[in-house]
């Protein structure tokens, strides 16, 4: 783990976490790639078992040694940035971190056909732009085995903060 305590509240490694918002966070290093980010352990584990690439961590110091150890551990050795519980909720504006936020890149679109191909249980969303409401759809989607759950253009972000805390990360699936 390469563990950096905040060095200071204007480094620019920490940009996707304080000074980015939700659209240049999909836009980040474009054209190549976007990024996201995931709030809390479980929501994390989740990511990372789908195989997604983690760029940098926040967290807070209590979560070293709790439940946010076994997530860093599957992080390898990406920036893992830590202060007081106070500090990166001050940093972040969130009042809520739930003690870790990971920034992810955002991976490649996958196609229609790819995504239905061999599917027969599939949850379609056309025009949902709650991201509350989008997370609970997906977690109500693989709660009821859906292999697929396609979205249209309209739809809000299911890698949306929100949207994946609510989904528990099935989002990932």
């Amino acid at each position: 783990m390469n563990i950096i305590n905040i060095p200071d509240y204007e480094d620019p490694r920490l940009d996707p976490f304080t000074r980015m918002n939700e659209r240049q966070l999909l836009h980040m290093k474009e054209p190549f790639w976007g990024a996201f980010l995931t709030e809390s352990p479980k929501v994390t584990d989740r990511a990372l078992e789908a195989g997604l690439e983690p760029l940098s961590v926040l967290v807070s110091h209590d979560q070293l040694s709790e439940e946010a150890r076994h997530t860093l551990s599957m992080c390898g050795d990406v920036p893992v940035f830590t202060g007081t519980c106070k500090e990166v909720r001050e940093l972040t504006g969130i009042p809520m971190t739930r003690g870790l936020l990971c920034c992810f890149r955002r991976p490649d679109l996958v196609t229609v056909e790819k995504l239905l191909e061999d599917k027969h249980r599939i949850a379609v969303m056309e025009n949902v732009t709650n991201p509350t409401n989008v997370g609970a759809i997906f977690r109500s989607a693989a709660a009821l085995g859906m292999e697929a759950v396609l979205l249209n253009h309209a739809c809000s972000d299911p890698y949306y903060r929100r949207a994946s805390r609510v989904a528990m990360g099935t989002v990932f699936q």
